[in-house]
């Protein structure tokens, strides 16, 4: 699969779209980012970045679908206005058998499905291009995220490089 196309997504009465990300989305994506607050940003970067910088925002935009996973979900799709309010990837590992997932939801939106929505399409994603595992670093204080990735049916485990961070773990074809 190297592009998902537009698909509808109803959350409580809103009108959301889930589809892969394009390289038209770079001013979409870093207003998203900008939007998010501090800890938000935090969470997702493990870092206090404002804005993405413009090298490190083209590689977010300008995916390798061979290996690679990119999804948004936009509220307003097919407007002038449309806005990303999620994102959702994963990176395939060295050995082609695992992936790294990373996603961020807007503040607003959190706790509103969007996350599980973009989760269960990677998870989905990953195991037709043939991956088995499926994992990502969590901060600990990040209960928001471990709750979902628990949900999901995750194993959490702490970091033996890092006691702020736990590492969450799964098969990728298992029933969510």
């Amino acid at each position: 699969m190297v592009h998902m196309p537009a698909r509808p997504l109803p959350i409580e009465g809103e009108l959301f779209a889930i589809r892969t990300i394009r390289k038209d989305d770079a001013d979409r994506l870093q207003a998203f980012m900008t939007s998010l607050s501090a800890e938000s940003r935090y969470f997702r970067f493990l870092d206090a970045i404002r804005e993405l910088p413009p090298q490190l925002l083209r590689c977010f935009v300008e995916v390798d679908f061979t290996r690679d996973m990119a999804l948004v979900i936009v509220q307003g799709y097919g407007e002038a206005d449309e806005r990303v309010v999620a994102v959702g990837r994963y990176f395939g590992d060295e050995d082609g058998k695992s992936c790294e997932f990373a996603l961020a939801v807007a503040d607003a939106w959190q706790h509103h499905g969007l996350g599980h929505h973009l989760m269960e399409e990677l998870l989905s994603s990953a195991a037709s291009h043939g991956y088995q595992r499926m994992h990502g670093d969590v901060l600990a204080e990040n209960n928001g995220m471990l709750h979902l990735m628990k949900n999901l049916g995750f194993a959490v485990r702490y970091s033996s490089e890092d006691p702020t961070l736990r590492v969450v773990e799964r098969q990728v074809a298992a029933t969510a």
